[in-house]
């Protein structure tokens, strides 16, 4: 079993790439929002593995938001 902040800041990021992309009826910047705390609830509670691709996941939203 993985850990569940981990797995819900991955699905909130990939739920705001596809906002972004039009891909989704959700608002992005809800979506972005969303993203953004689940990563920060998630990166205190993740193994150093998960942080590293916790960040790469917050380079991702930094993309969607320029």
């Amino acid at each position: 079993m993985g850990n569940p902040l981990f797995q819900k800041a991955r699905e909130a990021v990939m739920i705001a790439k596809q906002a972004a992309n039009g891909q989704s009826s959700v608002d992005l910047q809800h979506a972005v929002e969303m993203a953004k705390n689940a990563l920060s609830s998630a990166y205190a509670n993740s193994t150093t593995a998960e942080q590293a691709q916790l960040r790469q996941f917050q380079e991702d939203l930094d993309k969607i938001t320029q």
